[in-house]
């Protein structure tokens, strides 16, 4: 079952934790990909590191519409990065999702990475982007469609919350999350 908008609606931190164990999916002809979403960083509309912080632009304008819309944003020049948008319109909040554990169309995304290691295919934002096909064209489509979505998983038990990772700003927060234990987690 997919998650629907009143699940992405509630607050920010509470959607970063509620979105580990569910299932990140991404369909395209050449077949579907997933994997469990096992990492994930909030960013609120106060929150000196998040991209809205200081307004709307053209850039972070998909982060000001509904609840339940992807926001990818391209960094340093080359690699995209996924985000679930969260809160009520027009407030400017969101999840990065920064670590999957794949689990359906690997052979898709070992290609895409041009790599075999599966602890290495989708472990960081950039790559469950490449891994997954997830480019700017994606920005501002709704996660209730049919070419990206989260289905409803499992509830995990352990949790870790930690410091975000590769911010200046709002360092001492924290608002990242991962499954502890889970040897797909980005960096523990």
């Amino acid at each position: 079952m997919k998650l629907d908008r009143q699940f992405y609606a509630a607050p920010t931190l509470r959607v970063a934790r509620s979105l580990l164990g569910q299932v990140l999916v991404r369909r395209s002809p050449q077949g579907d990909r997933a994997g469990i979403i096992v990492e994930t960083e909030a960013y609120t509309q106060n929150d000196p590191a998040c991209h809205a912080s200081r307004g709307k632009t053209r850039r972070n304008a998909a982060m000001f519409g509904p609840a339940g819309t992807a926001y990818v944003y391209f960094i340093y020049g080359m690699h995209y990065c996924f985000n679930v948008v969260t809160a009520r319109e027009g407030i400017g909040e969101a999840v990065l999702i920064r670590a999957l554990e794949p689990i359906t169309g690997i052979p898709l995304m070992e290609e895409a990475r041009g790599l075999t290691d599966g602890k290495l295919l989708c472990s960081g934002p950039a790559r469950l982007c490449q891994a997954l096909d997830i480019t700017a064209a994606l920005d501002g489509v709704s996660l209730t469609g049919e070419t990206l979505f989260i289905l409803a998983g499992s509830q995990p038990q352990s949790i870790v919350t930690a410091s975000r990772i590769g911010i200046s700003a709002g360092q001492d927060l924290q608002y990242r999350f991962y499954l502890s234990g889970n040897k797909f987690v980005s960096k523990k």
